[in-house]
């Protein structure tokens, strides 16, 4: 495994440079059932390595304790990584499986403050609005997130599951640097209308859960069979049941694809991700999660792959044909609010 670090590409217009595949944190602290620590420490160290420099936790996950886990690897590596983590979503006291939005300006201010302490810096890199509340104006929002930026508690602005609509509202208010959204071989809702606008404004795209959440890496094949209890995806619709059989037999024409590469299936998948760049003009940053070593080194071994123009029509037919929504409650997501 060659220890050449990945290429680079720039959040936003004047965003910090940053290694074309990112590193999504969660589950090393929340969410995938059982979780190591030692072997979660080793895995950011790799990622260093291989030249992954965007690291992306959020205030939810684990209830705080990702920001306090990752807090000592990035106060050992400051100067070389850029810090991404995320407010709005809470989860009220005694109520676990329960989820509320707050995009209000004291709440933003709250939260702040509280991921500053648990990460125990002076200035997050990159903070995101985690979920959209229609209820609260986003120019009133992202207004509160740039007193921030004013104030040095954050240097860089993102959103998470907006439309193009919103996107283009808020940038109005505040440049911003990157959007997030969950962008696949199967979920492809982002390109109703938020690429074009990233496009046009300079934003750059961080797919999170570019493989399916690893269903498209075939790392489980039914979460209700493979998965642990406690794991999330097991109350994924698309994960399960009939669906998860369905979805099961749209990954042929990616392992023909992996096949002809010598590539694994999420390679191709991450691969098809990294190629958006192209097609659509635009930095696209992915930000894979896994607490494995040798995890990290076959996600960023893909961003070598170029995949061909008559593999790309191969692939293109799949999102069309998933069974399930991305979610269990929609609601939540920016593809509820499209017109």
């Amino acid at each position: 495994m060659t220890d050449t670090p990945i290429p680079t590409a720039r959040l936003g217009a004047a965003g910090p440079e940053v290694g074309v595949q990112g590193l999504g944190c969660m589950g090393m602290s929340s969410s995938y059932g059982p979780r190591d620590a030692k072997e979660s420490l080793a895995t950011l160290d790799r990622a260093l390595e291989l030249g992954v420099t965007l690291y992306d936790t959020a205030d939810m996950y684990g209830e705080g304790e990702n920001e306090r886990f990752l807090s000592p690897f990035f106060k050992a590596h400051r100067d070389q990584l850029v810090i991404a983590t995320k407010f709005a979503l809470s989860i009220p006291p005694g109520e676990p499986t329960r989820r509320v939005i707050r995009n209000d300006r004291p709440y933003i201010r709250q939260a702040v403050e509280a991921s500053l302490r648990r990460l125990d810096i002076d200035t997050i890199d990159l903070y995101y609005m985690h979920r959209r509340d229609p209820a609260v104006p986003i120019e009133d929002t992202v207004g509160a997130m740039a007193e921030l930026v004013a104030e040095g508690k954050v240097k860089h602005l993102g959103l998470s599951e907006v439309t193009g609509a919103e996107l283009r509202a808020a940038h109005a208010v505040h440049p911003i640097a990157a959007v997030q959204s969950e962008w696949s071989l199967f979920s492809r809702d982002v390109e109703i209308s938020l690429v074009g606008a990233a496009a046009d404004l300079g934003v750059a795209v961080v797919p999170y859960s570019p493989l399916g959440r690893g269903f498209l890496a075939g790392s489980f094949a039914n979460a209700e069979q493979d998965l642990t209890e406690g794991d999330f995806r097991r109350n994924q619709p698309r994960f399960t049941g009939g669906n998860a059989a369905a979805n099961a037999s749209l990954l042929e024409p990616v392992r023909t694809v992996a096949e002809a590469h010598g590539a694994s299936l999420g390679q191709i998948a991450l691969a098809w991700v990294q190629q958006r760049a192209q097609v659509h003009g635009l930095p696209v940053i992915p930000i894979p999660g896994t607490t494995k070593p040798g995890r990290v080194e076959e996600n960023t071994a893909a961003t070598a792959i170029a995949l061909t123009a008559e593999e790309l029509t191969l692939l293109e037919p799949i999102a069309g044909k998933v069974a399930g929504d991305r979610y269990a409650d929609m609601s939540f997501a920016s593809t509820s609010r499209e017109n």
